[in-house]
This record gives structure tokens, sequence and C-alpha cells, in this order.
């Protein structure tokens, strides 16, 4: 684990020993596989420091120096800060975990009007503690689908966990109320998912489609009512790929009327329960709950905190 400090704008690291003969260029590209172009805005800006003064990028690092990076700058806001309460799983100088509520859009179409989003009421609740800051989202939640979602605070750590996503390294489980029992009890769906060309934001699989990979477990049945609850994992992030999916194996999402689900409750009984990551700098290892908002009618023994 790595050891770090802030210091007003700046972020502090002790170069560890596996860091030993490295070179700042080699920490930013290889590392922290940072593209060239924002790794060039730090070099050329002077962003970096080794114990307190520029070096050369080409120089080999000595374990036990201060890296010191210039990280927590004021920025012009991209987004309209907009007041309504939030709930934060997870905090620090660098990430921010919400639970989202459902009914709710995760980011503005257009930035310059629209204000009833998450980053709207995330970049209100920063600059309330003084951070004038464009909050960057890793993941994406669908408007109505709830839980735990992901952000970085400044582009760096974005740059980092952006990487850590396409390579499969942040886990997300969902949790899904679904139609019928379920013949095989845990799988994997392995089926591509393209565009409807019959409905305008409707998926369905697809052999053309993009490849989509879900990991599935059934948790929990209610054979009284005939619904079970399926933990599910994504190992792609295509849209609608765990409704689609589960649609596909003919156990729609209760509440999914897109994909054949009944209205039994006004939304697709799905939630993002748990979000595990390994924090981008110190490397320690984060796992956020999200308690469910809603749904308690359905969800009720259902404990995320033991999923």
């Amino acid at each position: 684990m790595l050891k770090t400090v802030r210091k007003g704008e700046w972020f502090q690291i002790i170069v560890p020993e596996e860091w030993e003969g490295k070179t700042i260029d080699e920490v930013f590209r290889h590392v922290w596989e940072a593209p060239k172009k924002l790794t060039h805005l730090f070099r050329m800006e002077d962003k970096v420091l080794v114990d307190g003064s520029r070096v050369n990028w080409h120089l080999p690092l000595s374990s036990g120096s201060k890296l010191q990076i210039h990280l927590f700058n004021e920025e012009e806001l991209q987004v309209i800060p907009n007041f309504f309460d939030i709930d934060i799983l997870f905090e620090d100088d660098h990430v921010l975990v919400i639970n989202k509520p459902p009914f709710l859009n995760t980011h503005p179409n257009d930035p310059m009007t629209e204000k009833n989003t998450l980053i709207n009421a995330a970049a209100f609740y920063l600059q309330s503690k003084g951070e004038l800051r464009n909050i960057r989202q890793i993941h994406r939640l669908d408007r109505d689908t709830s839980g735990a979602i992901l952000f970085a605070k400044h582009p760096l750590a974005g740059t980092i966990l952006d990487k850590m996503l396409e390579k499969r390294e942040i886990k997300r489980t969902y949790i899904a109320a679904v139609h019928g029992l379920l013949k095989r009890k845990n799988g994997t769906i392995n089926a591509p998912i393209g565009r409807d060309r019959h409905h305008g934001t409707k998926r369905r699989v697809s052999p053309s489609g993009q490849q989509a990979v879900t990991q599935y477990q059934v948790i929990k049945e209610d054979k009284n009512k005939q619904l079970s609850f399926v933990k599910c994992w994504l190992e792609t992030g295509r849209t609608h790929q765990i409704r689609v999916h589960l649609s596909h194996l003919g156990h729609p999402l209760i509440g999914d009327t897109l994909y054949g689900g009944q209205p039994i409750v006004k939304r697709q009984a799905l939630h993002a329960a748990k979000l595990e990551f390994s924090h981008p700098f110190t490397q320690e290892k984060v796992a956020c709950h999200a308690p469910f908002t809603d749904l308690s009618a359905i969800f009720s023994m259902i404990n995320v905190y033991n999923i």
C-alpha cells in the first residue's frame, strides 16, 4: 500500500521500493496508464515535483523520495450545480461513490440547461465543500436502476479508473428480481447484444451485436409468488445488458415492461448492490454496499450487506 498525503492542492506519494529505478514518465505511462495528452499536460505545466523540485521526467526515481503531483486545482464547472440530497457511500480526495436513487439520470444530455441529474447534485455537494471540480463518472446506470455508481474527482483518477474498468478490475454486483424460477441456479450468459431496429431504445440478443457476458447466481426464490432473486456480475457493459440477458433466458425483470416484465412495481427491479475496486493510488481494497431506497416490498428479504 502506498504512503500518501494531501498537502493543499498537491498530492504526495512516498516512492515505494517497487518504483525504484522507474522514471516519472514510466509511472504515468505504465503504472497509471495515463494517456499521452494528459501526461504531456502534467509535464509541460510543471505539475510534478520530486522532493519539492523540478526534475527530469526520464531520470530514475529513488525509493523514499517524495513524488508531489498538483491534482487539486479549481476548475471551471461544466455543469450547473443543483442541490438535492445524495447518499455518499465512500469518498476521499480522489473518488466518490454515490447510491443513485431510481428515476434519475446520471448525467445531463445538455450541460448548459439540464440540472436535475446525479452529476449536478454531486457538483453542488463538492462546491459546498469548497471544491470546484468537474466530477467524472466511470460507469453508468440506467435512469430507473438504483445503486452504487463510481465517480472520479480529478482527471488522473478518472483515467486510472477508466483503465481499471476496461480491464474488468472494478467489480459491480447487481441484484435483480425476476419472474419465474430458473432451472439453472448459476451460470454465464454469453450472448451478443445489438439495437432493436424496430424500437428506438430497446436492445436485443443479436448475432451481429457486440459481445456481452453476464455471470449470474440465484440467491433466493419465492415459489408461491413464482419469482427469483438473481445476483449478477457484468464482464461487459452493454446498454440494458442484465435486462436483455435475463429476458432472453425467459425470466424478465419484475417491472421491466420494455422486456416483458409485469408492472407489479413502478420500475425494473434492478439494483447495483455492491461495488468493489482497488483505490487508484493507495491500492487499498474498497467495497461499498448500497442499501435499497425503494422496492422494499420486493427486496425486503434481501440484505445487501450479505451480498
